[in-house]
């Protein structure tokens, strides 16, 4: 399968869970050992920092931080070093493909968010902005799953 196609199955799985979902994982499942390596915890966390932005953006309490645009771009580069780093192990096959996805994705959102320019279109960018930064956490940190 094409990492088109799995990281497009996976973002539309993601999407049909409740939010927060994923994040809840069973006590006896411990987290993916590549969530504990250095450059994935990074991607999750700024993920997950950009996230909190946009959400507080979208409740009203405050304005996008200047530098989102730049956050987003580096966070970008980031899965991309991600989706090489397990393409040169040889690895991980299904995350490898998603993360290329996310990384081509982001800017595509930031684009979109950019651009909008009626409330209800930038509501949407900010919607799809914070469904996408919050599958960039989930599919680092969810548990293994076993093979179907």
């Amino acid at each position: 399968m094409s990492c088109d196609a799995v990281a497009s199955a996976a973002v539309l799985w993601l999407a049909a869970m409740a939010p927060g979902d994923a994040m809840k994982p069973e006590l006896s499942m411990p987290p993916p050992a590549v969530a504990l390596e250095p450059l994935f915890a990074d991607i999750v966390r700024r993920a997950g920092v950009l996230k909190a932005e946009v959400e507080a953006f979208r409740s009203g309490g405050k304005a996008l931080p200047a530098d989102f645009a730049q956050k987003v771009a580096e966070l970008s580069e980031l899965d991309m070093k991600g989706h090489f780093t397990l393409a040169e192990r040889g690895t991980d096959g299904d995350l490898k493909c998603i993360l290329k996805g996310i990384a081509e994705d982001l800017p595509v959102k930031l684009a979109a968010l950019k651009m909008a320019a009626t409330p209800e279109a930038r509501a949407e960018a900010l919607t799809d902005m914070a469904y996408l930064l919050n599958d960039n956490v989930e599919v680092i940190t969810a548990p293994p799953q076993p093979a179907a």
